[in-house]
């Protein structure tokens, strides 16, 4: 089973003697993808040990970049919607846990 992998991955796989089979996703396949791919992502970030968060962290964020460029979204639009959630509902700073 395959599975989305960064642009770079391929040259990567070449470099240290490999030979990748790679397709160029359609949109919906990509948007699909992304989906399994911030699952993915989410997963290996909850298990990461403290000295990995940041790294995950980054995989995350870069999974959620490519979603809202996918969706027709830009970043920085994407950041001002959350300020604005931020702004009415508030964030998670304080560790509220509704029971």
């Amino acid at each position: 089973m395959g599975k989305l992998v960064r642009d770079n991955i391929p040259e990567i796989i070449r470099q240290n003697g490999g030979e990748p089979v790679i397709t160029s996703l359609d949109e919906a396949g990509y948007r699909k993808a992304l989906l399994v791919k911030l699952f993915e992502e989410a997963t290996e970030l909850k298990e990461a040990p403290s000295a990995k968060v940041a790294e995950e962290i980054a995989d995350v964020y870069e999974v959620l970049r490519a979603l809202a460029a996918v969706h027709g979204h830009d970043w920085t639009a994407i950041e001002k919607v959350a300020a604005a959630k931020r702004e009415e509902r508030g964030g998670f700073r304080d560790r509220l846990y509704l029971a």
